[in-house]
């Protein structure tokens, strides 16, 4: 039967409208909060997520800097996705942007996708506004590692609570990683699938994989090496 959705998200950042702009258009900008790897060239959009080609979009609407807007060709089956960008310059230099995301996901059993991807987009939104209220201007380089699979999720979801001593957004966290500075930061969002740290330089996120394991998913203001394999080992030590 399959489900038609539209989704959308809003908040006012302490960015201006050309920051939002350069955040959602540009590819080094969605590196440092959405997913995974993306290029903005030639009229599209494409991005990877763990070594994975996650697609290409089309750009439909690019109104500097008001209305960004890329949408993905609909497959045999309907499916599509699509996403718009409304920006709206506010008072002291603050801005609103929102962020709509629309399409269909086609078969009967289309219920848990959405919840996966209605917990994924809500992570994503909010680490949007985390980037556009303390790292503007500045790029990330994402940092993605994928755990074992995991057959048990509230067991699972406890382990990292406890690891992090802290789950509920501003409270704050201290996470050991071998191989890795001490991690000391503070929750900013918190989903059944999700959950996000803000550092100091740093937004460290994991989420629920669909069919699958813990990811770590992270953005890094600053030096990665090491960080890779300092993080598939210890969802591998959380895990196994």
């Amino acid at each position: 039967m399959g489900h038609e959705f539209e989704l959308p998200q809003e908040a006012i950042v302490e960015a201006t409208p050309e920051e939002v702009w350069a955040a959602i258009t540009t590819g080094p900008g969605i590196d440092s909060w959405f997913m995974g790897r993306t290029d903005v060239s030639g009229g599209a959009v494409r991005t990877a997520f763990g070594g994975i080609d996650m697609g290409t979009t089309t750009v439909t609407a690019a109104e500097e800097p008001s209305r960004f807007a890329h949408t993905g060709d609909t497959a045999p089956d309907g499916r599509f996705v699509a996403y718009e960008f409304l920006i709206e310059g506010r008072d002291h230099g603050s801005t609103l942007v929102r962020m709509v995301t629309s399409g269909f996901l086609p078969g009967d059993d289309w219920a848990d996708e959405y919840e996966a991807m209605t917990g994924g987009l809500a992570l994503f939104f909010a680490t949007l506004v985390e980037y556009l209220t303390h790292f503007p201007g500045r790029h990330a380089t994402p940092v993605t590692e994928f755990g074992p699979p995991v057959t048990d999720w509230p067991r699972a979801w406890e382990i990292l609570y406890a690891e992090l001593g802290a789950s509920s957004p501003g409270e704050k966290v201290r996470l050991d990683v071998d191989g890795l500075p001490p991690i000391e930061g503070v929750v900013y969002h918190r989903g059944d699938q999700t959950l996000g740290v803000r550092t100091p330089d740093a937004l460290y996120r994991f989420m629920q994989g669909f069919g699958g394991p813990l990811i770590a998913s992270h953005h890094v203001f600053g030096d990665t090496e090491g960080q890779g394999p300092a993080w598939r080992a210890w969802l591998e030590r959380l895990y196994s």
